[in-house]
């Protein structure tokens, strides 16, 4: 659902959201926030991926907000160990 649940615009939700998810012709996207819940939006009107346009957006605020995408979550990990990239030496 990560990499190909969103249509053409996979690549994009991946990046940008960070977050399994499936879309569906009817106006749907079920998302799922690992280890906290299950979504599901409806709102009809797509864009011109076959998503819908209202549910991309909620999501994207929902993921912003409360810091949910996979890279949200691993970067924060990194830096509560004291992990930086100049600090990370493996010599």
């Amino acid at each position: 659902m990560y990499s190909c649940g969103m249509h053409d615009y996979s690549g994009e939700w991946a990046c940008t959201i960070g977050l399994p998810a499936k879309s569906a012709a009817s106006g749907c996207i079920f998302m799922v926030i690992p280890g906290i819940m299950g979504l599901c939006i409806w709102s009809p009107p797509l864009d011109t991926h076959s998503n819908s346009y209202a549910g991309i957006e909620f999501c994207k605020r929902l993921a912003n907000r409360f810091k949910w995408s996979v890279f949200d979550v691993l970067f924060s990990k990194k830096f509560a160990q004291g992990e930086t990239a100049a600090t990370n030496n493996d010599d």
